[in-house]
């Protein structure tokens, strides 16, 4: 292929962009809740997500990647047309990395699976009609859009149900919360490693049975409850502090709970959102090593790892944006309020990873914060941030499909 290494090259740069636009926006949703409930400073969030972000992306990214890459559009109609389909993946990568760098800059929690579905379908349209995108695919991933919110929203509202009846609205609360607490921290261990031993680990050559995977998730969730347990048991009580909220003992409990949960969420949107800068990179690496469209290939580590560390750039550098429209804006967060939210996304989020259904982690977060703020009563929400909020997701689909289309025309032109 005449420019091969040109396209490569491009890809490469373009994929760090989208990363770098997911680690600016989405990773900020994330890792809110953490800061918004004041259990971790902007510094400790970003140290949490960067390791977990990146070992979510690495162990765990590959089975959204392929859908991304070859699952939204009629890879097949572009045989003949293999630099048709690169144009079209530089493209998408461009525009859905320009809009997150607009959204991330106005501190909007928009979605980077919008973003790039959008911008894939754009180019599909343009360059080869409207029979070019597989719709039950499309369908099914925007179904899940609106599908996840509503889940995590209705768990996050359990959750923090449990938590009232277990521990705020018993006579003695502090106790109970050491009790119950490090059950839900097994809960946390167990449901995100059995959730990812199941599907995510096949591409790096780890196939579990449900026996092993069970086996795991309880070893890890146990090991994690019995720290959690030694942790909280050494957590002085001060009576001092229950002055002005009376929970404020109770919540410092919590808190050991919170950082659980927030190395949860950064897994869990490592392994689905890294898909949505890998994808384009991978159909363009394979497309370039083969000379010929390829609907499936395996996905190189190095491009998990590109997509990785881009993630973590963007959330370093203009991350706490976001963080502060969703920890703080949405509703008042607390620790116990704010753990019901990040284990309800992270559980549904990991779920639609392993199944390889790239769901919007901030519809999956904001549905379980507005949960969480409606278990409180309507009057605990910030409806005019939530309406700000939906309108930016209703702007990110036709965003970067009209980006797509001129950044396609662009590369067809450069490169003829």
């Amino acid at each position: 292929m005449e420019y091969g290494l040109i396209y490569l090259i491009l890809a490469a740069i373009f994929g760090l962009f989208m990363a770098w636009g997911i680690g600016a926006n989405d990773v900020a949703n994330a890792m809110a809740t953490s800061v918004g409930s004041r259990v971790l400073t902007i510094k400790q969030a970003v140290f949490i997500a960067a390791i977990f972000e990146f070992a979510g992306a690495v162990l765990a990214g590959g089975e959204v990647t392929n859908t991304i890459r070859s699952g939204i559009i009629e890879v097949g109609l572009l045989e003949d047309y293999p630099e048709e389909l690169i144009f079209g993946m530089l493209a998408a990568l461009l525009a859905a990395g320009t809009w997150l760098l607009i959204a991330s800059t106005m501190g909007w929690p928009v979605s980077t699976t919008h973003s790039i579905v959008g911008a894939i379908m754009g180019f599909a349209i343009t360059g080869l009609g409207w029979g070019a995108v597989h719709w039950p695919v499309v369908g099914s991933i925007v179904a899940s859009w609106v599908i996840s919110p509503v889940l995590a929203g209705c768990v996050a509202y359990m959750l923090f149900r449990s938590v009232q009846l277990l521990i705020l609205d018993r006579r003695d609360p502090i106790t109970s919360a050491r009790r119950f607490v490090p059950l839900y921290i097994f809960a946390t261990g167990f449901i995100m490693t059995l959730m990812t031993t199941l599907k995510g680990l096949q591409h790096v050559g780890l196939e579990l049975s449900t026996a092993e995977s069970c086996g795991i998730a309880v070893i890890v969730g146990a090991t994690l409850a019995v720290g959690g347990k030694l942790v909280i048991d050494r957590i002085p009580i001060d009576p001092s502090l229950d002055r002005e909220f009376h929970y404020t003992n109770v919540e410092r409990i919590f808190a050991v709970l919170m950082v659980i949960t927030a190395c949860a969420m950064a897994f869990s949107h490592g392994s689905n959102d890294v898909a949505n800068a890998i994808g384009p990179v991978a159909a363009v690496l394979t497309i370039v090593q083969s000379g010929e469209v390829a609907g499936k290939a395996p996905v190189p580590i190095w491009v998990l790892l590109l997509g990785a560390a881009g993630i973590v750039a963007g959330l370093l550098m203009l991350g706490h944006r976001v963080i502060a429209t969703v920890g703080r804006e949405i509703t008042q967060l607390t620790p116990s309020r704010g753990f019901a939210c990040e284990l309800a996304a992270a559980g549904t989020v990991v779920m639609a990873s392993s199944f390889g259904i790239p769901v919007s982690t901030t519809h999956t977060l904001v549905g379980a914060v507005l949960g969480v703020g409606l278990a409180r009563g309507i009057a605990a929400l910030n409806l005019s941030a939530v309406r700000r909020i939906f309108l930016s997701w209703v702007v990110t689909l036709p965003a970067g499909g009209i980006l797509s289309v001129i950044f396609f025309h662009i590369m067809r032109i450069s490169f003829s």
